[in-house]
């Protein structure tokens, strides 16, 4: 039983981060010369909010219940998934980058 939901476990994140296209940006902005797209990255955070702020309009007029789980998740995912990634990688190469030239 286990092994069963370890392999699905897997294709599932195999099926995610080949095909999602934030995690198809991500992986590209994670190389070096990636960086230099990382402020305009961090603008993958704004369909999230939007999406999230929908969910919150919908449940604000009668919507169903579950959709306060899916502000969750958009919520958690643009806040802890693509901005600090974004920032700490952008200012780890400026303060790199500022004590190879000093």
């Amino acid at each position: 039983m286990i092994r069963l939901l370890w392999a699905l476990s897997a294709h599932a994140r195999y099926y995610l981060r080949r095909y999602m296209p934030t995690n198809i940006a991500l992986d590209a902005i994670r190389t070096r010369r990636g960086l230099k797209w990382g402020i305009l990255a961090m603008l993958l955070a704004v369909p999230y909010f939007l999406a999230a702020n929908y969910c919150i309009t919908l449940i604000e007029g009668g919507g169903p219940g579950w959709l306060n789980l899916l502000v969750l998740l958009f919520c958690c995912y643009a806040v802890l998934a693509v901005m600090p990634m974004m920032l700490g990688r952008s200012w780890s190469a400026a303060v790199g980058g500022a004590r190879l030239s000093a």
